[in-house]
């Protein structure tokens, strides 16, 4: 009786231990969501300071071009208000990202604006950002897919189901066209 008794507490032991590392790997990698998150929300914001930067550079040459200005000035303060879902703060940065490829099309008529140095330096500061955006973008949705693994996996599945864990939002974009980085010639 005492050896069936040993090998029901090690299976226990063994139990329990599959149990709270499964746990455990569940917060971590809710917890890496999170992070990821965050550094999205954090080069979104680089993206936003910049925004104004190149409104102003481009007002002072392109006067007339005002309604193009204001609604990337729009787009971009409703992407800074957006603080929903990711699928909801998706659409308002991609409203976002095309008022600007609007604006950089309307930079393409004035020849002088383009030779501007401090025009230059932002552009490239925008392209350096929208790299790094996506590359947030990219380790964000790989957490996201790694929890998801997890969460529908057996058998941490049932681990999942007993302590409420659920799934992440990818942060999407919805066109095609708007997954490259902007076009910014010099």
């Amino acid at each position: 009786m005492e050896p069936v008794l040993i090998g029901l507490g090690v299976f226990l032991l063994i139990l329990l231990a599959w149990f709270a590392g499964t746990y455990n790997g569940l917060v971590k990698t809710r917890n890496h969501c999170d992070e990821s998150w965050a550094g999205i929300d954090t080069e979104l914001k680089r993206r936003y300071d910049l925004i104004p930067n190149l409104v102003a550079t481009v007002k002072g040459y392109a006067q007339h071009e005002g309604e193009t200005l204001e609604a990337v000035v729009r787009a971009r303060n409703a992407a800074v208000a957006s603080t929903g879902s990711p699928e909801s703060q998706a659409r308002d940065e991609n409203a976002l990202v095309r008022s600007l490829r609007g604006m950089l099309a309307v930079v393409e008529r004035y020849p002088d604006l383009k030779a501007n140095q401090n025009y230059l330096a932002l552009q490239v500061e925008l392209v350096n950002t929208e790299d790094r955006i996506q590359r947030s973008r990219r380790f964000y949705n790989a957490n996201v897919r790694d929890l998801a693994n997890r969460i529908e996996a057996f058998p941490s599945n049932l681990v999942a189901g007993m302590f409420k864990f659920v799934k992440r939002e990818f942060f999407e974009i919805e066109e095609a066209a708007q997954r490259a980085v902007p076009e910014v010639r010099p």
